[in-house]
Formats: structure tokens, C-alpha cells, sequence
């Protein structure tokens, strides 16, 4: 991805990250109802840590996304592409909202825009995503996408932000099985 990689949806833009996200990334990550869900993201969350992933993101050209709310010019939370094997048609991912977004459909908007986005302008063929047993929402989302269960990484993660041991289940999504 470059920085000139833009995918605009009804009220969002997904776009590379700006060091000048950092507060807002600290504001959405510096919550614990956030981070629990998330294996690789401590709590507390500090202006360091977002430091560090802005421009790891960067550097490494990586498919991470910030979810920018039009109306209000913000960062609201952040999606990627993780994984991704060009050979073999494949990658993973997630993505995270900031708390005082959810439960507005912007998260299940970015979704589908980043699913569009490894379909169509990447050609991948499937995409697979994991998620934490008690996070029924994002397990719900990705069913509704036309997500498969597939199975369960028991104790895979010891989560950054709680450090509990969290068993992972997995889902996958071939692009014919792609609900649009």
C-alpha cells in the first residue's frame, strides 16, 4: 500500500496512517472495552505505542488503514490486511473502533470496505479473521459478510491488555462467498 491508497465509502475514508492520528489512535486504544478484543494491543495505551505503530505502519508499507469519519474529519478506528501471501490469494486482518463509534454501523462499513478491497482491486481469494470467544458483535459482523466458522486456536493468544491466555476462533470467507 502506499499513501496515496485511498477507499471512500458513504461516511468513511480508509487511508494510510499520519503521524498526526496519534491522539486520536490514543483515545480509541487507551480504553480497555477496546483492547480486550485486541492480542496485541496493551492497556494503558500511550502516545508512545501509537508513535510506534503509526510508523511501523508506515516504514513497512503495511495494509493498515485508519478509519477516518468524514463528517467530522477524525479517526475513529483502524482496519488492515495482515498476512498477505499474493502466491497463494490469501491474507487475515481485523480491525477496531473507537468505543463512542460503535454500534453505528461504521465498523460493519470499513469492513466491507476492506473485504471490497482484498477482492477486487487485490484479487485475493480468501480472507480468514479470528476473534475472542465473548465477542459475539464481531462474530456476528463477520457472518454477515458471509464468514465461515472454522475453528478454534485454543490458548493462542496471551492478550497485551488483560494477560489472560484467550483461545482464538477462526473464520474464513472465499470471494465467491462474499455477501456485498
Amino acid at each position: 500500500m502506499n499513501e496515496n491508497t485511498i477507499i471512500e465509502t458513504d461516511r468513511l475514508i480508509l487511508r494510510q496512517w499520519k503521524i498526526q492520528d496519534v491522539n486520536d489512535v490514543v483515545e480509541g486504544l487507551n480504553n480497555l472495552n477496546v483492547t480486550k478484543w485486541l492480542a496485541q494491543v496493551p492497556y494503558p495505551y500511550t502516545e508512545e505505542d501509537a508513535k510506534s505503530f503509526i510508523n511501523k505502519s508506515i516504514e513497512n508499507n503495511l495494509y493498515n488503514f485508519a478509519i477516518v469519519l468524514k463528517e467530522e474529519n477524525k479517526v475513529i478506528g483502524g482496519t488492515q490486511l495482515t498476512n498477505i501471501s499474493f502466491v497463494h490469494g490469501t491474507a487475515g486482518g481485523g480491525i477496531w473502533l473507537n468505543e463512542k463509534y460503535q454500534g453505528q454501523g461504521y465498523g460493519t462499513e470499513a469492513f466491507g470496505a476492506r473485504i471490497k478491497y482484498a477482492f477486487e482491486e487485490l484479487g485475493l481469494r480468501r480472507l480468514e479473521n479470528g476473534y475472542f470467544k465473548e465477542n459475539e458483535k464481531s462474530h456476528k459482523m463477520q457472518l454477515r459478510f458471509g464468514y465461515k466458522d472454522e475453528g478454534i486456536r485454543r490458548k493462542k493468544f496471551i492478550s497485551q491488555s488483560t494477560g489472560k491466555y484467550e483461545d482464538e476462533y477462526i473464520t474464513g470467507l472465499l470471494r465467491e462467498e462474499w455477501i456485498k
